[in-house]
Parts: C-alpha cells; sequence; structure tokens
C-alpha cells in the first residue's frame, strides 16, 4: 500500500508539472516566429501603433482593390509576396507580420494580433474601398475575425480550423485545457456574423488540421454565404505549391456571389 501511494503521488506530481509547463510555455508551442526573408525597406510598411513596432510587406498598387493576407504560425508572409503579385497584378497587397514575426516587435498574443489586424484593414481601408482578406491556418482565424467586424468585399480561408480550443483538447486530453489555453481563436463565434461570399479552401491531406474541424467551421455559417473546396492532394503546408491554389483564390475573389 505504501509503494502504491508513492507511486500515485509521484504520477500526480509528474502530471502538475506537465500542466505547468504546458500552461507556462503555451505559446512557445502555437507561435513559431520567422524573420522577413524578402523585400527591401521599399516594401515594408508600419501600422500606426503606440504599444509595438508591426510591420507589413506590401506590393502598392493605385486603384480601389486590395488584398490583406494572414498567414500561418510559422510563416514568413513576405515569401508569399511574388507569387500574390503575379496572381494579383490589380490588387495592392497587405502582408501582416505579427508582434515578434519578421521585423515586428512585441509579443504575439489572439488579442494582440486582432487588434493589429482591425488596425491594419482600418488603414488600407481608407486607401483601397475593395478589400479582400485572405487568412491561411492560424491566419484564418484571424481574417474571419476581422471579417466579422469590418467590411471585407471577399474572404478565404485556407486550412481553416473550427476552434483551436477544441483541437488543444483532443491533443492534450489528459489536461483541463480549457481553463488552461489562453489564445482559443474560436473561429465559430465569428463565422455566424459573415455576409460576404467566403471560400473555404481545404487540404485534402492536411496532417494538421483535421478535416472534421473544417467541415465544422463550413456548418457555422449561414446558408448560401460559404462553400468548401478541398486540393485532393495537397497537405497543410504545402497546399500553396499546388497550381490550383492561386487559381482558386484568384476566382473566389472576382466571381458573382454564390448560392446554394
Amino acid at each position: 500500500m505504501r509503494r502504491l501511494m508513492h507511486l500515485l503521488l509521484l504520477a500526480a506530481g509528474l502530471w502538475l508539472l506537465m500542466a505547468l509547463l504546458l500552461f507556462v510555455f503555451q505559446r512557445s508551442l502555437l507561435y513559431f516566429p520567422q524573420p522577413r526573408t524578402l523585400g527591401g525597406v521599399e516594401q515594408v510598411m508600419l501600422l500606426p501603433l503606440t504599444d509595438a513596432r508591426v510591420t507589413v510587406t506590401v506590393r502598392p498598387v493605385s486603384g480601389p482593390r486590395a488584398l490583406i493576407y494572414f498567414g500561418g504560425n510559422a510563416e514568413d508572409v513576405s515569401r508569399s509576396l511574388p507569387d500574390f503579385a503575379e496572381a494579383f497584378p490589380d490588387h495592392a497587397l497587405y502582408l501582416l507580420h505579427y508582434r515578434g514575426f519578421g521585423d515586428s516587435g512585441g509579443e504575439p498574443t489572439e488579442a494582440n494580433i486582432q487588434r493589429d489586424a482591425l488596425a491594419l484593414f482600418d488603414k488600407v481601408h481608407a486607401l483601397h474601398r475593395d478589400v479582400a482578406v485572405v487568412g491561411r491556418s492560424l491566419g484564418s482565424g484571424v481574417a474571419l475575425y476581422l471579417a466579422s467586424r469590418r467590411p471585407v468585399s471577399r474572404l478565404v480561408l485556407v486550412t481553416p480550423y473550427d476552434s483551436i480550443l477544441d483541437l488543444a483538447r483532443r491533443s492534450f486530453p489528459l489536461f483541463p485545457v480549457s481553463w488552461m489555453l489562453r489564445d482559443r481563436y474560436e473561429s465559430w463565434r465569428y463565422a455566424p456574423a459573415i455576409e460576404v461570399p467566403t471560400l473555404l479552401l481545404v487540404a485534402g491531406r492536411d496532417e494538421v488540421i483535421p478535416r472534421w474541424s473544417s467541415d465544422r467551421l463550413l456548418g457555422r455559417f449561414r446558408p448560401g454565404v460559404a462553400r468548401e473546396v478541398v486540393i485532393p492532394r495537397a497537405g497543410h503546408n504545402d497546399i500553396g505549391a499546388f497550381p490550383e491554389y492561386l487559381r482558386l483564390i484568384r476566382d473566389a475573389l472576382s466571381s458573382a456571389p454564390w448560392t446554394d
């Protein structure tokens, strides 16, 4: 009995230690900041913020149309600029470097990134009346939050999820993740408020975001607002390498509104 009690106490101690480490380092498991590798200073714009230096990789184009892009949790968004510039020659491009990413300072958190996304849209919308938004992976939740609060013209969500909280629950079933998680990215909360045509672009072989999570998010939208397209052979990290990727985004930004 004494040996059993010692084993139980040891197991409880290990569980508490792992729970503490998970709580303390949770944002290190969610955000993987990358440096900016492409573009000179002439392709960088600063957001008008007072609490941090937040940068945006840009390709200026005069005219009414603009595209804002939010990347994944380990993405250098500047690498997407050449492909986007070729695919969208008539759009001004704005690719946000989250806090701690690229040349941006500060700490990446859900609240910080959401505030920065709103500030970026307000600045871009003052210059371009037609602003489309694309978000990939982690950025799909940022894009969806923004579209629920600002008049975006089109919305594209690449490898999207219903909730980071729900994914974390399934990844760490032995821990009370609902109490521990700070950045929840509950996209399902914002989907019902979306009124603009929305494309969910899903990787058929996604090894990070389960298909059920993307499908569940699709069901949160009002009827006729969103549709889902699957690139069957694509994985989570290589979906951008498939020729359908940019074509489908381009079609979604230029086509007429769809209905069920």
